[in-house]
Parts: C-alpha cells; structure tokens; sequence
C-alpha cells in the first residue's frame, strides 16, 4: 500500500496454480489455514504494487487452501498470480485480546533489553515450528524468541517498544 492508504496486512501469499480451472494454491498465515477465506476482499501485490480482488470460490482440503479468484478461468491467468502476497484492510480483522498481537504491529518496534540496551528494531517474523521468532536488526542482525513471560517481558504498541530479556552478545 502506499503512504496514506488504507492500512493492510498481509494474510498469506499464492504459492501457484492449482489445476487448469483458474484456482490457485495459497499459503495462509491464519490459523487454522482456512481462516483466510473469512476475510475479503482481497488485495493482491507484489513489489508493493497492490490491487482489490474478489474471491469467486475457496475451499480447504487437509491443510491447502485452494481459491478461484474473480476474472481468473485457466492455468495461465492463475499463474499470473504465483508470488504475490494476499492482504486484507485492518478493518475487517478481529480485535485481538489482551496479551496477543499481529505480527504487523510488532515490526517496526524497538526492542531493548531488561538492562536498557538497545538491540534494534523488529524488521519482521518468522515461524519456526517451534515458536514465533523476531528478526531484530540493529548493529547486528539477532533472532530472538517470541516467548512472551519468559524472554519477552513486555511489550508497549502505544510507545513503539519491546522489552526483552535477552543478552546483547547473544
């Protein structure tokens, strides 16, 4: 989106075509996967070039989200679409609970230790398996855990801050 739109987050990103109908295979950040047919419409983008499109039919099977999008009628018009990311306007998402985020409002944050040292700012997420981790770019490039109550001790959206219990040589 550029400056002054609407504010979006990306939801997940179509990973190709699927079949010769017009679907498309989409790798969902949601959870559960299907999630992301709940929200729409959709915006589409890649390079940060973004455009509104509808979702003409979607469905689940096992993990796989599968998804015809309006217009879309053959394997060359979906494989148009490999690559670009799959957003939503903040709107049209639920308010989350005390306690939980979106990782779009983490990056960006600034992330110091329980000592006041400060190791950088969160340039993004990444999911482990494991558990959820920070991508802090600062002096140095650091991935630290987000284990909320155990290394991360708080974390302030208002004032743009996280706080970490984390060694700055680590």
């Amino acid at each position: 989106m550029a400056a002054g739109e609407r504010r979006c987050v990306v939801l997940g990103r179509i990973i190709g075509p699927y079949g010769t109908r017009g679907w498309v295979k989409v790798h969902s950040s949601t959870e559960p996967p299907g999630n992301i047919l709940r929200y729409t419409p959709w915006q589409v983008g890649r390079c940060g070039r973004w455009s509104p499109i509808g979702v003409a039919e979607g469905r689940v099977q096992g993990r796989g989200v599968f998804v015809r999008l309006d217009g879309c009628h053959d394997r060359d018009g979906a494989g148009d679409y490999r690559g670009c990311e799959v957003a939503v306007e903040r709107s049209r998402l639920p308010d989350v609970e005390d306690g939980e985020f979106y990782w779009t409002d983490l990056v960006g944050l600034r992330v110091a230790t329980t000592g006041g040292v400060r190791l950088g700012e969160v340039e993004r997420m990444m999911e482990t398996g494991a558990n959820d981790v920070m991508v802090v770019r600062g002096d140095i490039e650091r991935l630290i855990p987000f284990l909320p109550g155990t290394v991360v001790q708080s974390v302030d959206i208002e004032r743009g801050a996280i706080v970490v219990d984390w060694h700055p040589d680590d």
